[in-house]
């Protein structure tokens, strides 16, 4: 593995979206809310609901729940006041985790923020002490198995993706873009029927750290848990496991 996007690899092989799906319609309900008070409710008019609403449907979310999601945001429909947050710290072995908040309370999310960081073996920092690691980056992941990956290749270069994660032995591939190119190769693929297993701009880091079994098992523990938490949009992380211990850990 490459180490681009652990995580996303990880969760992808875990089945945690269709595990935990109506969590994960709830965060991407959230994100439409956020995005539609904030640029307006017409997603060709505004990117970040643009790509909101591409998420949804990757995710199989019926039409009314998104349609619902951007009334609430442009004020046609009541909806929860969500302010938007970042938290940074370390996880077990000095891994650097970033967090992505949409909260209606920032006293309660970050308790319980704090809890989940001492509760896992880590820390919470001070604003900026691992942003520094992470790019943002377009990132969409695609099943090998529904992908004809030569085919794949080329549209995503010929659409202004900057790399191609395809390594041997892995379920997925990765496709990688600035975020000024994101929307041009996601639409690209969609329009030539290419089956896209998630779609999203995420902070990709420019290292890794390479975790040995204990603080692997802590790790993964403590992502799991930052993941549950409500007010948790996304978590990005620059860890880095074996495939054979990941495996075995897994297993």
């Amino acid at each position: 593995m490459s180490g681009h996007n652990k995580w996303s690899s990880i969760k992808h092989k875990k089945g945690a979206a269709d595990a935990k799906r109506g969590k994960v319609f709830t965060k991407i309900i959230k994100e439409i809310i956020v995005a539609a008070r904030a640029g307006g409710g017409d997603p060709e008019m505004n990117p970040r609901l643009r790509t909101a609403v591409a998420t949804a449907k990757a995710a199989n979310m019926p039409k009314d729940n998104i349609e619902r999601g951007i009334k609430k945001g442009t004020g046609n429909l009541d909806g929860v006041n969500y302010e938007e947050y970042s938290y940074e710290g370390y996880g077990p072995g000095g891994a650097a985790v970033m967090l992505d908040i949409l909260t209606d309370n920032k006293n309660r999310t970050a308790a319980d923020i704090r809890h989940i960081f001492a509760k896992g073996n880590g820390n919470l920092g001070e604003n900026g002490c691992v942003a520094w690691i992470f790019e943002t980056k377009g990132v969409i992941i695609c099943e090998r198995e529904k992908v004809d990956a030569e085919a794949l290749f080329e549209l995503a270069l010929e659409a202004g993706a900057d790399d191609v994660i395809d390594e041997e032995g892995e379920e997925i591939i990765e496709i990688y873009t600035e975020p000024d190119s994101f929307e041009d190769v996601r639409l690209a693929l969609e329009n030539a029927g290419v089956e896209m297993a998630s779609a999203a701009v995420d902070k990709i880091p420019s290292n890794t750290v390479e975790l040995a079994r204990k603080h692997a098992e802590q790790m993964l523990r403590l992502m799991d848990n930052l993941e549950d938490c409500d007010d948790v949009q996304k978590v990005y992380s620059n860890f880095d496991i074996d495939e054979a211990l990941l495996e075995e850990l897994q297993g």
